[in-house]
């Protein structure tokens, strides 16, 4: 039977969505994770949710035990994770309020803990392939529901994952659009690795809130823009998660 951990935040820790909603506190041999575990039914499919920065979202960017929130999904035996997450636009195209379905990533992080293990048994090294990092069977069901929801949305999409909590400068940002970086953040490349060595099938939803600072014409990334975008815009994701997480098996 499918457990689905879902990471983020934007309402998704809202138990109205959930049925017999319940918490859980729970500790990982990497500490403990960013907020308690609220277990609950929606649809009739076993969900768990984590918020990624702590329910009012105190922790910043490079302080979030992501080794610890894996490992807190993995253990409460989520079988799947999908996680949200706002994102700046590198590209035209993807405009405010436009979901991308990520399909790659760059980790531009400094600080991390990017893996689970800090030592290997002898003469047994593990190396995680991560070509493509995001679960395809997921994706193809987010991307069909974004069909069927006539959402504006893109199929595919490469992320840049900063160190944070700071914004990137307008050399920065053009760097990675040079890269071919698509959409900007602070969080996914991390969650992103630890998820795929921890064995779980991961795929991210991101939503666009911003250009960062790469175009001239548009006023520089604030958080009092994004906050203001996703807000108006976290109904169309959690109705996409609802209706999508009846449908893995």
């Amino acid at each position: 039977m499918a457990i689905i951990g879902i990471i983020g935040g934007s309402g998704l820790d809202n138990p109205d969505i959930l049925s017999s909603p319940r918490d859980q506190k729970i500790k990982t041999p990497y500490g403990e994770p960013s907020s308690p575990l609220k277990h609950g039914v929606i649809g009739g499919v076993n969900v768990v949710l984590l918020a990624r920065h702590g329910r009012e979202h105190t922790i910043p960017p490079t302080q979030v035990n992501f080794r610890a929130n894996i490992g807190a999904l993995k253990k409460a035996g989520c079988t799947h994770i999908l996680a949200t997450t706002a994102v700046g636009s590198l590209r035209e195209e993807i405009r405010r309020g436009d979901l991308v379905i990520i399909d790659q990533f760059i980790d531009f992080t400094k600080q991390r803990k990017m893996s689970f293990h800090e030592s290997f048994e002898p003469h047994k090294p593990v190396h995680q392939p991560m070509a493509e990092p995001y679960d395809q069977k997921l994706r193809d069901l987010l991307i069909a529901e974004c069909k069927n929801k006539n959402y504006s949305f893109h199929p595919k999409g490469t992320v840049v994952t900063i160190e944070g909590p700071r914004f990137s400068t307008r050399a920065e940002s053009h760097m990675f659009r040079s890269w071919g970086a698509d959409i900007i953040n602070m969080s996914v490349s991390t969650e992103t690795a630890l998820a795929n060595e921890a064995g779980i099938p991961y795929a991210a939803i991101a939503m666009s809130t911003d250009y960062d600072c790469w175009k001239t014409d548009e006023e520089p990334v604030s958080w009092e823009a994004i906050s203001k975008v996703f807000a108006q815009n976290a109904q169309k994701v959690t109705e996409l998660l609802k209706s999508v997480i009846g449908k893995i098996v």
